[in-house]
């Protein structure tokens, strides 16, 4: 059950994470990303998320705990969500 817990996690944060970075890419915009800031980059990146969250989920065993699944991946995008909300992962904007 843990397994299936923490795969969820990180299936909830990478796809929630990769919501902003894919939406950026494909509207030409320039955003903040670890592989560089124009929309290419971000556009890949998101992408990457994307897969990254969908592999996880599939090694989950999410039929045999539904709810857990749920619970763990809602608090993974939730936090990711936070972590952009209040700027930490770009610093604090003066």
């Amino acid at each position: 059950m843990w397994q299936t817990a923490v795969l969820c996690f990180f299936a909830g944060l990478f796809g929630a994470n990769g919501v902003p970075h894919f939406v950026k890419g494909i509207t030409g915009e320039s955003y903040p990303c670890a592989l560089g800031n124009s929309p290419i980059p971000n556009l890949i990146g998101g992408w990457s998320c994307f897969v990254i969250a969908v592999l996880l989920a599939h090694w989950t065993d999410v039929g045999q705990y539904p709810l857990i699944s749920l619970i763990a991946v809602a608090i993974g995008a939730l936090l990711i969500g936070l972590f952009h909300a209040v700027e930490l992962a770009f610093g604090r904007k003066s």
